[in-house]
């Protein structure tokens, strides 16, 4: 069913390119194919965009995700277990996470820029801002959560606050923290476009958002698949480490 579906979203794409007959608005899957192949070699001494490889343009925002994400989800967890364990912190710290939430990742790229200049550091701040919210909200929940018969059940065995956190609420807790990840991970995949529009060549967004200006909507079209088809990757990647990682999620 799916490779059907694939088939008939390919005729349908190349029926709406001959449509509009017009490369710039809708490239045909041909085209987008053509950009593949060359962006992938060396051509006419040009080596496949702006000096790097599709792969090469991939491979670098896929660290980048890795790195911010991976602080994103490390100071996520941190602030989610001490916003679900002490109330007076969550009273003043939730609105602050909510807020930072509801920000769009370009509303404070600029701010970033300022701080940091235009290197690596603000990209990765961005990514790894955009992928806290989404793990504290969802560990404060779970964390909060928490069966009350098991915690008094540890504390009255003698176990200590730490136990209990360690035993008995972060086990409780794990699926939906990692729903929480996974959620993190995404946020920080989208964003990375916003992270790559200063000084992001190479990478994929960058590589995307340099295209547009030159209106070669065909390397636009094909950086958009690698980001989708990637991150459907890194997705099933994540699924797979869930069910190991937590095998009672959806036991009673």
């Amino acid at each position: 069913m799916r490779a059907l579906a694939g088939v008939a979203l390919l005729g349908l794409w190349q029926l709406a390119a001959v449509a509009a007959a017009n490369p710039s608005f809708i490239p045909s899957p041909g085209a987008v194919w053509e950009q593949l192949l060359r962006l992938s070699t060396t051509h006419d001494g040009i080596r496949g965009y702006s000096g790097s490889l599709l792969l090469e343009h991939l491979g670098i925002s896929l660290r980048r995700i890795l790195i911010g994400s991976a602080i994103g989800v490390a100071g996520g967890l941190v602030a989610g277990v001490v916003l679900g364990t002490v109330p007076w912190i969550r009273v003043v710290a939730e609105p602050v996470v909510t807020f930072v939430r509801a920000l769009p990742p370009l509303a404070y790229f600029s701010l970033l820029i300022i701080w940091f200049g235009i290197d690596e550091t603000p990209k990765l701040w961005l990514l790894a801002i955009a992928a806290l919210p989404p793990v504290a909200v969802a560990t404060a929940a779970a964390v909060h959560g928490a069966p009350t018969d098991l915690v008094e059940a540890a504390r009255a065995l003698g176990a200590s606050r730490r136990d209990v956190i360690r035993d008995v609420v972060l086990p409780h807790a794990l699926p939906e923290i990692f729903t929480g990840v996974r959620l993190a991970v995404g946020i920080a995949y989208s964003s990375v476009v916003a992270a790559e529009t200063v000084n992001g060549v190479p990478g994929i967004g960058g590589m995307v958002r340099d295209a547009q200006r030159y209106l070669q909507t065909d390397v636009v079209a094909l950086g958009l698949l690698a980001i989708g088809l990637s991150g459907l990757l890194i997705d099933g990647l994540l699924r797979v480490a869930e069910k190991r990682l937590i095998p009672w999620r959806g036991r009673s």
